[in-house]
């Protein structure tokens, strides 16, 4: 990997830096130092790579994602993660080269084997794309597609047979069955003891806003399980530790204009910013924020209303990355 140029070099050999000060720094509290390919394995990347993120003599960009882990994996000290997002960020901010001669380049979307060698005369290159072989393999794939037609035809109508079998005997409808899943159609994801990054935050962030002292490492850990289990034995919940559609129902905050808890809003704009809408962590409900849940709303095809409401948190939750469980 080329490593990067201009006033971006200094961000990727200080968040490399960053980084392994948490490794070199996580033995402790009675805890062994853990081995570059053992810490490689909880973050699902090689060695090799790890090795690059944390050798500030020739480094490479880690992904925010992976920042974050480490940073809850290694307990890294929670001052530390707002200055390695902002590093993350500056790293990854290199503008693209423009090429010499934008006209010379191909289509992105052109095959290499449809373009003509540089010794090829007009004439040749004329041959070669009337050359009859992609014609046959053109009509190939006419024919498989027309049959695959007819064979997921004749499936779908066995299908249908099976589903209106099943709704007569008190089974799911066929309309209940092929209903799209949409935003109103994703659940609650379940959360619990062991579970890290987004899940455990955003629980941490919202028991903060209820007044739980706990703390937001992103470690659903047995401090943050108890204080679930206090807040779920308040509202008349089984108390079971585990962050279920019920428990979500009463620890979500709607928040508007009206109503903003500062840290329901960080755990708000925190989801916003995992979807890709660039949205500043500050616990402020801006204008600034506004948009950003607007947008959001808009590409899930929620009512555009500016209000995080039930559906919208939802939703959030059901468009972050892969859940991570230690």
């Amino acid at each position: 990997m080329t490593g990067p140029t201009g006033p971006d070099r200094e961000a990727v050999r200080a968040l490399a830096e960053l980084l392994r000060r948490w490794w070199e720094l996580s033995a402790r509290e009675g805890r062994p130092k853990p081995t570059q390919q053992s810490l490689a394995g909880r973050l699902g990347i090689d060695q090799t790579t790890l090795s690059r993120y944390l050798n500030p003599r020739h480094p490479s960009t880690a992904p925010l994602r992976t920042v974050e882990l480490l940073h809850t994996v290694l307990r890294a000290p929670a001052a530390d993660l707002p200055r390695a997002r902002a590093l993350v960020e500056e790293a990854a901010a290199v503008p693209a080269r423009k090429s010499p001669h934008p006209t010379d380049a191909a289509p992105a979307d052109a095959a290499p084997a449809d373009a003509a060698p540089a010794d090829v005369t007009p004439a040749d290159a004329a041959a070669v794309v009337v050359a009859p072989a992609p014609r046959r393999t053109a009509t190939l794939r006419t024919v498989l597609a027309f049959l695959a037609v007819l064979t997921l035809g004749g499936g779908i109508g066995l299908g249908w047979s099976a589903f209106d079998h099943r709704a007569g005997q008190g089974g799911p409808s066929v309309a209940a069955a092929a209903a799209p899943a949409g935003p109103a159609a994703s659940r609650w994801p379940l959360a619990r003891k062991g579970d890290l990054l987004w899940k455990a935050r955003t629980v941490q962030y919202l028991l903060q806003a209820h007044g739980h002292a706990v703390e937001a490492d992103g470690d659903f850990g047995a401090a943050t399980a108890a204080a679930v289990k206090t807040f779920q034995a308040a509202h008349g919940l089984l108390a079971d530790g585990k962050v279920g559609a019920q428990t979500w129902s009463h620890l979500i905050i709607r928040i508007d204009s009206h109503n903003d808890p500062k840290q329901a809003v960080v755990a708000l704009q925190y989801l916003l910013n995992n979807t890709g809408t660039a949205t500043d962590i500050t616990g402020i409900f801006t204008p600034s924020t506004t948009r950003s849940l607007d947008t959001f709303q808009r590409a899930r095809g929620l009512p555009v209303t500016g209000v995080a409401d039930p559906a919208t948190w939802r939703a959030l939750l059901a468009s972050q990355g892969p859940a991570i469980h230690r």
